[in-house]
């Protein structure tokens, strides 16, 4: 039986549904509005049914599109990992890797490591994105993300990389011009830098429980470091931004007693689908990286 769906047209229309927009679609896929609007018709016309509700507002799927776009995924994905099987056959995985993190793992973890993968692997081509917010990998296009802490439940496949410790850091300038920190109810009379976007990360996980008062935030944990290290106070930090730091000098670690560990803000994890059409190019990352990580 003669399959009359066009990949492209499939690609077309699987990208405007996770978008919710055909500009949206437009802008991921580097096309015009009007060329992928045509994609989703011609489909339509193909199938001899609507597959979308189109309003000023948004798009719904109807029935029948509902249906379809399950298939459609199962199809590609069928006809990607096919793709990969015969790239394995010739034992060098290649093509694009989409890969997101929070600004601090990228700079401090995988910057340094790029140049020997790229070496290694001169087939696959990295296309690394930032976000210190967990982000939804269909909606951005994303393979694999790296994030710390602990998940919630979803079908996303998991692999953990390791576990990096929370370490409270201050600046030796700072230590030196303030009162000394020997528990951690001096906390209290120093200043303490928080996250302005993340509230949770200013609940510190200590062995005895605190609340503070934060006179400065910053929306990056990289932001965090640069205030702790420019002397302007305490900040309770993941080792993997730091490591460097604490053996130059720049900043040195208070209270190292005072943080509960292990804690749900420690694990660090690699995410993505686990039918995954890019999975040859996903292992080969991971199994680079994982052993050098300075977690």
């Amino acid at each position: 039986m003669a399959v009359h769906s066009k990949t492209e047209d499939l690609e077309t229309f699987i990208t405007v549904v996770d978008c919710g927009s055909f500009s949206g679609a437009a802008n991921l896929l580097d096309q015009q509005v009007a060329k992928v609007s045509r994609a989703v018709s011609r489909l339509e016309n193909t199938l001899q049914c609507t597959l979308l509700n189109r309003t000023t507002r948004r798009l719904e799927l109807t029935e029948e599109g509902h249906t379809f776009i399950k298939y459609a995924r199962e199809g590609l994905n069928t006809l990607y990992t096919g793709e990969e099987a015969i790239k394995l056959l010739k034992q060098a995985p290649s093509g694009k890797l989409r890969i997101d993190a929070a600004s601090p793992f990228v700079l401090h973890q995988l910057t340094p490591l790029i140049g020997e993968f790229a070496k290694q692997y001169p087939h696959i081509t990295l296309d690394i994105t930032s976000h210190d917010s967990i982000i939804d990998l269909l909606e951005h296009k994303t393979d694999l993300a790296i994030r710390i802490g602990d998940l919630k439940d979803s079908n996303l496949h998991v692999r953990k990389l390791g576990s990096s410790q929370l370490r409270i850091v201050a600046s030796p300038e700072y230590i030196k011009n303030n009162a000394a920190i020997t528990q951690i109810d001096d906390l209290q009379n120093h200043k303490i830098i928080g996250f302005s976007d993340f509230p949770k990360l200013n609940n510190w996980p200590l062995v005895k429980p605190a609340l503070f008062t934060f006179s400065l935030s910053a929306s990056s944990g990289e932001t965090v470091r640069q205030l702790c290290i420019a002397n302007q106070g305490v900040a309770l930090l993941s080792h993997f931004m730091i490591g460097n730091d604490l053996k130059t000098g720049k900043l040195v670690e208070v209270l190292p007693s005072a943080v509960s560990s292990p804690n749900n803000r420690e694990v660090v994890q690699a995410v993505y689908y686990k039918n995954s059409a890019v999975s040859s190019r996903i292992t080969a990352f991971l199994d680079f990286i994982k052993p050098r990580l300075s977690l």
